[in-house]
């Protein structure tokens, strides 16, 4: 067995850090209404002295928080959260034994409990060796996917092509999956929104809306708000395109068109929209279909690491 040795004082230095700290770091949140539970995300710094918070909602981006007041093991913010329109959220948080818990309270009366553990690192090595491309897609029906709203489902299986006719439910693999790399291709028309979530939380962004009414964090080719391509790509509405993206952890890269526009970088946290906050679990391939129709996808193939 092999001994362990702390250097004097450390053990209790960081204990005393965690204990004037505790709500440092990066937080996976699960918050319950009276009449639903979704997930959320937290991540708390300090820059001068002066407690910093940014969130992600149910849905929309990662954003800044105001008001930030921290006593102890006590956080106070208010936030802008969007249910079906912009309402002011006060948020309190207690943290104890490593977890928080708490409460939001929105401005048209919901209120929410608020349970969050510390969201993993998901420090892990790229395989040494993928699998053989995998279809998940047959091109023929939708076996392997169900909708997460069927009276509202409007995806088919047409013409080898996944199609969403209208606005509507979104999709997912029943199959779950942790590292891969992903093959697909899509067509977005004029004015199309939809996107690519990976293990159902991370958005690999599908959009040709009205120029300047995304910026490049929230552009065709990002990882919704957190991760702006670094290579710009011409658009090509209503032909089809590809992206072939490799998530080993929380590092994703991203190749779009065979141009390498993210390049191995780490995702902070779930965006907004995911189906869980459950960042340490396998998750499905999810495809937006609420905002646009007129959605294509085909050739979706996955690789996973070899045993």
């Amino acid at each position: 067995m092999k001994q362990i040795f702390l250097v004097p004082g450390t053990f209790m230095m960081a204990v005393a850090l965690q204990a004037a700290q505790p709500f440092a770091g990066r937080w996976d949140l699960t918050v319950t209404t009276p009449k639903d539970t979704y997930p959320s995300w937290l991540e708390f710094t300090g820059s001068g002295g002066q407690p910093q918070v940014r969130v992600v909602g149910r849905v929309a981006s990662v954003h800044p928080a105001t008001d930030v007041k921290l006593d102890g093991a006590r956080l106070t913010f208010t936030t802008m959260e969007w249910f079906d329109s912009e309402i002011k959220v006060a948020w309190e948080l207690q943290a104890a034994g490593g977890k928080l818990t708490g409460s939001e309270k929105r401005a048209d009366g919901v209120e929410g409990k608020i349970v969050g553990v510390p969201a993993p690192g998901l420090n892990r090595r790229a395989p040494a060796a993928w699998s053989k491309p995998e279809p998940i897609f047959d091109g023929k029906d939708l076996n392997g996917w169900e909708p997460d709203d069927p009276p509202n489902n409007h995806w088919v299986a047409q013409g080898g092509e996944l199609v969403n006719r209208a606005a509507g439910a979104n999709i997912r693999t029943v199959r779950k999956f942790g590292d891969f790399k992903l093959h697909i291709e899509y067509n977005c028309p004029d004015d199309g929104n939809s996107g690519v979530y990976l293990r159902g939380r991370y958005e690999v962004q599908v959009e040709y809306e009205k120029p300047g009414e995304n910026d490049q964090f929230h552009g065709m080719g990002s990882i919704y708000g957190f991760l702006a391509p670094a290579v710009e790509v011409s658009k090509r509405p209503g032909q089809w395109e590809t992206y072939d993206v490799t998530l080993v952890g929380r590092t994703v890269t991203v190749v779009r068109d065979g141009q390498t526009t993210i390049d191995r970088k780490e995702i902070p946290g779930i965006t907004g929209g995911a189906i869980d906050s459950h960042e340490g679990e396998l998750g499905p391939l999810y495809i937006q279909g609420d905002h646009t129709g007129g959605m294509k996808y085909r050739n979706v193939t996955i690789s996973v690491p070899e045993r």
